[in-house]
């Protein structure tokens, strides 16, 4: 038996927290011959459910895991072999794969470039981010509203295969401190680049997600040296609308039910949205600060009328840098037509049926885009 030519499908880590995943529903049969990037199985994490991808191609032999089943990273999902593998030899891999399988430590220490939760001082503020990857390209990840580094889950990890990534908790969310100084985009802005000259980077292809985005565009506009390029995800301050009654639901709601119903309006499809996400924001939204902190902050960018109160749509023909506008069509925070009628030489791209958190429902799409 030739043991180079069975490939072994596991349970992939999504995410610095992720530990284990949940499988949920087989896509495809034994037997399939799968390609690069096919959808295979549906699997939930604790933070969101999401679709596993095939990363080698060759014919599916066995899905070994089975709906139902809570299995750690890097546990045998399924295997990948050629025909001419005979079934006894796919047997004996599968006995000698968990007869060697160690489950990893959850506290294990991090390589360099790895992973990992790191903290620093910039602008009054404790921040918390993580690294990942070691290359010469530098990409930082800027979350929205309510979010954390998390936001980046299946974003952070893809693109350090190449580059070096970076993703923080702004000021009020995750780890980082609470008491917010200056919640208006610019004083966020202005932290963020405090952020990076800390951390002596002189030059990154931003990435912002929703109020992340016009953080990312102010940060370009501020100091435009700092940007390489600008990667702008259902992006605020291209438009005055926003759902503003989800930004409030969302500050004054402790409620597991209503939480629910304000994260489904985040996705298209709503069965991403499990238990443990809802109990995951609750859990946050009564830390101590955070109410007064995200109240603070939506003033900042909405005004009395309910709308975005700093517009840089305008703007956007000043900057010197390339710049990028993803959206999912189906968003219901922001609405997509505020990709509309935008400069010439801004590339827009509109992902048809997913929604506001459109980097983690259309995960290999986004990823692509934002690696070109």
């Amino acid at each position: 038996m030739s043991e180079s030519q069975i490939v072994a499908m596991t349970m992939p880590k999504w995410g610095l927290s992720m530990t284990e995943g949940k499988v949920m529903e087989w896509l495809v049969e034994e037997g399939t011959d799968l390609s690069l990037g096919d959808d295979v199985l549906d699997i939930e994490t604790e933070k969101i459910a999401n679709t596993f991808e095939a990363l080698d191609a060759g014919i599916l032999r066995r899905q070994v895991a089975d709906p139902e089943d809570v299995l750690p990273v890097g546990a045998l999902l399924g295997v990948i072999a050629p025909l001419e593998i005979t079934e006894d030899e796919v047997d004996a891999f599968i006995v000698t794969f968990l007869a060697n399988y160690v489950p990893p430590e959850p506290e294990e220490e991090q390589e360099e470039g790895s992973g990992g939760y790191e903290e620093l001082e910039a602008n009054g503020y404790h921040l918390r981010y993580s690294k990942m990857g070691t290359g010469d390209k530098i990409i930082l990840l800027v979350h929205g509203f309510g979010g954390d580094a998390d936001r980046w889950l299946f974003t952070q990890q893809p693109l350090s295969s190449n580059a070096t990534v970076y993703a923080l908790d702004l000021p009020g969310h995750g780890q980082s401190t609470k008491n917010i100084q200056d919640g208006s985009v610019e004083g966020l802005a202005k932290t963020v680049i405090a952020f990076m000259k800390v951390l002596d980077i002189g030059s990154a292809q931003l990435v912002g997600h929703s109020l992340g985005g016009a953080i990312a565009l102010k940060i370009a506009l501020i100091e435009p040296a700092l940007v390489s390029r600008l990667d702008l995800i259902a992006s605020a301050g291209l438009g005055p609308e926003i759902n503003n009654e989800y930004i409030q639901g969302f500050i004054s709601t402790d409620s597991r039910k209503e939480m629910k119903k304000l994260l489904q309006k985040l996705v298209a499809d709503p069965d991403l949205v499990n238990r443990s996400l809802v109990n995951d924001m609750l859990q946050f939204k009564r830390t101590d600060g955070v109410n007064a902190a995200l109240k603070t902050i939506s003033t900042g960018f909405i005004g009395d009328d309910g709308n975005q109160s700093d517009i840089m749509k305008e703007e956007l023909h000043q900057l010197p840098m390339p710049v990028r506008i993803i959206w999912g069509t189906k968003d219901e925070i922001i609405p997509s037509a505020h990709a509309e009628s935008l400069p010439p030489n801004i590339e827009v791209n509109l992902l048809d049926g997913y929604g506001h958190l459109v980097q983690l429902e259309a995960a290999s799409e986004v990823n692509e885009l934002l690696a070109s």
